[in-house]
Parts: C-alpha cells; sequence; structure tokens
C-alpha cells in the first residue's frame, strides 16, 4: 500500500490551516476590548499572535519543523549529484533552529545586548539583520544554480518571511514603547508581522515540494505485502 498526497490537496490544507489560525488571532485581537477579555487567562492567550507558547506558536513551529525535515530529505538526495549538498543541509539546520527559538524564544535575549529605543527597542534585529545579510552571501551561487521557477519561489516566500520577522519588528518596537503592549494597535502590527511568517513558511515548504517534483524525486510512505511463505509441502521438498 503507498499512501501519496497530491500537491493542490496539500496546498488547501496548508493555507485553510494558516487562515483559521491568523483569523482566530485577529479576532481575540479585535474583540479583547470589546468583550473586556481576560489577558492572562481564557481564549486571548490560547489564540492571540502577541502571545507564546500558544497554539500560533506552535503551528509555526511544525510548520518550520516540516520544512526541515523536507530540506534534510533533499539534501540526502542531493549527494548522489554531489552539488551544494552543505547548502541544503545547511538550511536544514537553520530551519530546525528557527523552529526551536520559535517555541523558547532564544533571540528576545539578544535585546539585552543593546539599549536603544525607538524602532530599534527591539534591539534583537542588529545582529539578525547581520546573520541574515551573512547569509543570503553566503547562499548566492546556491540559488544561481537553482531552477529559474525555484529560486524566485525561494525568494518569494524568503522575502515574505524576513519582511514579517524582522522588518516589522521596527513600527512594532517603536509603538511598543510609545504605548506598550496591551492595546489593539500592538495586537494588529504584531498580527500582520506573524501572519507574514507563517505565509512565508507556508510558501517556502510548497516550493519544496515543487523543487522535489521538478527534481523527479518523491517523498512517500508503503506497506509493502509481506512476501507468501511457501507452502509446508514446498519446504520439506
Amino acid at each position: 500500500m503507498q499512501i501519496t498526497l497530491a500537491r493542490a490537496r496539500l496546498q488547501v490544507a496548508l493555507f485553510a490551516l494558516l487562515a483559521a489560525v491568523a483569523s482566530a488571532g485577529l479576532a481575540v485581537e479585535v474583540l479583547k476590548p470589546i468583550l473586556n477579555l481576560k489577558s492572562r487567562s481564557g481564549v486571548v492567550p490560547l489564540l492571540s499572535l502577541s502571545y507564546e507558547q500558544n497554539v500560533p506558536t506552535w503551528y509555526t513551529s511544525c510548520l518550520l519543523f516540516t520544512c526541515a525535515l523536507t530540506l534534510a530529505a533533499i539534501a540526502t538526495g542531493a549527494r548522489r549529484e554531489g552539488r551544494f549538498v552543505k547548502h541544503w543541509w545547511g538550511l536544514a539546520a537553520a530551519f530546525l533552529y528557527i523552529s526551536f527559538d520559535e517555541v523558547v524564544q532564544i533571540h528576545e535575549a539578544a535585546s539585552s545586548w543593546f539599549d536603544l529605543g525607538g524602532v530599534l527597542y527591539f534591539s534583537w534585529v542588529i545582529p539578525a539583520a547581520v546573520v541574515v545579510a551573512a547569509f543570503a552571501v553566503a547562499y548566492l551561487r546556491f540559488l544561481a544554480h537553482l531552477p529559474r521557477g525555484t529560486r524566485n519561489r525561494f525568494l518569494l516566500s524568503g522575502g515574505i518571511y524576513v519582511t514579517g520577522a524582522l522588518v516589522l519588528e521596527l513600527p512594532l518596537g517603536y509603538w511598543t514603547e510609545q504605548a506598550g503592549s496591551n492595546n489593539v494597535v500592538y495586537g494588529l502590527i504584531d498580527f500582520v508581522e506573524e501572519s507574514m511568517e507563517m505565509l512565508g513558511v507556508n510558501l517556502f515548504l510548497l516550493s519544496l515540494v515543487d523543487y522535489l517534483g521538478v527534481q523527479g524525486w518523491t517523498i512517500g510512505f508503503s506497506l509493502a505485502a509481506p512476501e507468501p511463505r511457501p507452502a509446508a509441502d514446498e519446504r520439506a521438498a
């Protein structure tokens, strides 16, 4: 028995789940001041995109981890060609780390390295920008060797993710310093930021699936039927 999942169905499932998580997060942010919902318990900390260790956090972490597993599978297959194997493994390691960081928020500790304000209120964006720039330079040749369609999808999904995860931290930091984080505007900015991150990861995962198709590779699970055992009289013979 072989189990396969059509790419079109995968896309529908991914974006339906994305819409559900993002919509629930937006709803609780908008309804919180209207219905006077509690900020420390109930549906707000469970579903809001502005909170950690909740449904959106684990959803994004699982998406990133799935990307890491898919990249590891591609890296394993790339060994046959012997080209850019380390780059594929590097991407797999990066996504594995980001998946872990999404849950435990390691990057937040970097904010203590600098005492800044304004758009750099969340000062972890400074070392993060340096890492992203270095990573981009190191992967220029890798991107150039990819099929044009795959390269464009990688750049699009990566651009959306970095804009959400890094660039939108600037206005969010400015607003946090001015008005704090317990208000609707903060929630809306954070909603856009987190939604772009989730969208970027979804698009990247689909681009990896497309890349596997272009290369003629498949990832599947099969349950092979056991070979028939010889009859008793045949064993005796």
